[in-house]
């Protein structure tokens, strides 16, 4: 077999005019079928590194290309580079996978980044170059966001640019998946939200001139990926895809799908793996952290307490929560409130309300009432010291009367929240909300317009002012120059910039004085002074113990989450401290619902049935 492939390549090259390019790919065909020659720096064959490394025989002789010029010295590497992109619409045998230039755009949430990160690593260890500057880039990998329609019309905006630029593109994210028949991506790549671990062969087959459709549900992605971070002190670790709720206005669950968690043991290892890199933040991401594990018979408190376990005790790195719904956290207050008093645990939490009136949470199916979530509130303000809650509103959604949106108001006003993510409505397509009765366009803006003068209003930072503190210093602000830190209850704390500053404390903590407060920051000087700084710790050290014995002892909170106790929804109301998990009860309501229609319909289909048959024997008796 060797021999006939060596006979035939010899036959073209004397047959035909072979162009450089060309020669080089008929070189690197021989090197894998074994005609010597491709060797790398150590002296070894090349085909060993082949084989491990892709599935199938085509991706195989892919990346024994990309191995053969990754070893060229640079200036050769650059002008091959330059090569390849000059040639980019030229015929497709041209195309060496692996050299070309990539440039990833994300829009969304912290779970899209994630899925950009991932993707991008793969990218990078398959040997494509990453840029920042899509004008130098043969090819833009767009990771979209469906939750509003600006969002989706950046995005537009994005595809229409590359189009007109003749770049090619490969579309990912929640727009494609929820809505593949949209216009604006027709004669694009298209790549699912469970299709991450594929982008290295949807870049290929783009960049060959193919249109790729991958968009097949598939098992989640595993976490043991390559990734390139955006910010490489902060890893972001997704616990889930999808969620159990049924929102009327949500286009993400179309995407995204219900719930699906993964297991502990690899949440785990993707933390060891990201510690051991180096990171001193790791956020956890979900659409609903609060309902993690539901599917798999596990939940958070399980997966908090194995968390904080492996974190390092000196508090080199920090852990942040993510965004949890209401309906799925009542039951693990004890052991959400236990995770945040954790040194290492920032005290900060996202608990998106939508609006302040029961009615209107009932039309938005959110399946919790505003009492709920100021139970919620009020739980983890009394028991997690210092706590910053973090929401979102909804202005204006379908059917919002004048006194449902006080009740909104009046909700912002007695919290004060630091932080509240506003929105307007926006019908997004093949939502029950889209075919509701829509609220004034001008009534929506003028309620916006209302609810960010009051959260402008009031300041929440002015407390820490003159206080010292510890905080986690993780990247640059937007001035370019000042450093950012936060608190342990992750306010934004700007301080002193520059070279020696950023080598000193960048990816490090300092302890802080804060000497002035704005909206939504503060500005604070290091502290330099060492006994300054132990007195500051020791002081830290009384508050902590203090907090351990007037909360009592709640360290075999987490195991008592075990038990899968199945309650009625008012008996969770009763008392959130009870040994039980309110999510399942809330879903085991709607599952024994169904199962008494079922039971009724195929009863009632038996009964016609019977008395079909036993009609049409009278008759023909």
């Amino acid at each position: 077999m060797v021999l006939f492939l060596s006979f035939f390549l010899s036959f073209i090259r004397s047959t035909f005019f072979l162009s450089e390019r060309k020669r080089e790919m008929l070189e690197d065909l021989e090197d894998l079928g074994g005609g010597g020659g491709g060797r790398d720096p150590n002296g070894g064959p090349t085909s060993s590194r082949v084989t491990s490394a892709l599935p199938n025989q085509h991706g195989r002789v892919l990346l024994g290309m990309r191995d053969k010029h990754h070893h060229r010295r640079p200036e050769e590497r650059a002008m091959m580079d330059v090569k390849v992109g000059a040639s980019s619409s030229s015929s497709s045998s041209s195309v060496v996978p692996g050299t070309q230039r990539v440039h990833v755009k994300t829009f969304g949430c912290a779970h899209n980044h994630s899925d950009s990160e991932f993707m991008s690593g793969q990218l990078q260890e398959y040997g494509y170059t990453l840029t920042d500057d899509p004008s130098t880039a043969n090819l833009w990998v767009v990771n979209t966001c469906t939750v509003k329609n600006p969002s989706q019309s950046a995005m537009n905006t994005v595809i229409e640019r590359a189009k007109t630029n003749d770049t090619p593109v490969v579309v990912c994210g929640c727009v494609p998946q929820g809505d593949q028949k949209a216009k604006e991506l027709e004669h694009v790549s298209l790549l699912g939200v469970s299709q991450i671990d594929r982008i290295v062969e949807a870049v290929e087959r783009t960049l060959r001139g193919e249109r790729v459709v991958m968009l097949e549900k598939k098992a989640l992605p595993k976490l043991d990926l390559p990734k390139v971070r955006r910010n490489k002190r902060v890893e972001i670790i997704p616990l889930s895809t999808g969620c159990l709720g049924q929102c009327t206005y949500c286009k993400t669950k179309h995407a995204r799908g219900e719930l699906g968690s993964y297991e502990i043991e690899a949440i785990i290892g993707r933390a060891k793996l990201a510690i051991e890199e180096g990171v001193t933040e790791i956020w956890l991401s979900s659409e609903d952290t609060g309902a993690y594990g539901l599917d798999i018979g596990s939940n958070v408190a399980e997966l908090f307490k194995a968390l904080v376990d492996v974190l390092p005790t000196d508090q080199s790195v920090m852990l942040r929560l993510g965004m949890t719904n209401p309906p799925y956290i009542l039951a693990h207050l004890p052991a959400i409130a236990e995770a945040m008093r954790h040194p290492s645990v920032f005290s900060w939490i996202h608990i998106p309300v939508q609006s302040g009136s029961s009615k209107v949470l009932d039309d938005m199916k959110r399946e919790y009432t505003r009492e709920e979530f100021e139970q919620v509130c009020d739980y983890l303000l009394k028991h997690v010291p210092d706590i910053t809650i973090a929401t979102d509103i909804i202005c204006g959604f379908p059917g919002e009367t004048e006194a449902e949106w006080r009740e909104t108001m009046s909700l912002i006003e007695k919290y004060k929240f630091p932080e509240v993510h506003i929105s307007q409505f926006y019908a997004r397509p093949n939502t029950p909300a889209f075919r509701m009765k829509r609220v004034n366009t001008l009534t929506v803006k003028n309620r916006s317009r209302e609810l960010t003068k009051l959260t402008e209003s009031y300041l929440p930072w002015t407390k820490l002012e003159g206080q010292k503190m510890k905080v986690w210093i993780t990247d640059i602000a937007a001035d370019g120059i000042s450093l950012v830190g936060h608190t342990k209850s992750y306010s934004q704390i700007l301080l002193p910039g520059g070279d020696e500053n950023v080598e000193k404390y960048m990816g490090k903590s300092a302890h802080v004085k804060v000497i002035s407060s704005s909206r939504w920051s503060c500005k604070a000087e290091i502290i330099e002074d060492e006994s300054e700084v132990a007195e500051i710790q020791t002081t830290n050290l009384h508050k902590r113990i203090a907090l351990v014995e007037s909360a009592g002892d709640t360290s075999n909170l987490n195991k008592k989450y075990g038990k899968k106790i199945r309650p009625k929804k008012k008996d969770i109301l009763a008392d959130v401290t009870e040994d039980f998990d309110d999510a399942y009860a809330l879903r085991v309501q709607r599952i024994d619902k169904l199962l008494r229609c079922s039971e009724i319909v195929f009863g009632t289909t038996l009964c016609v049935a019977s008395l079909g048959m036993l009609y049409s024997k009278l008759v023909r008796a």
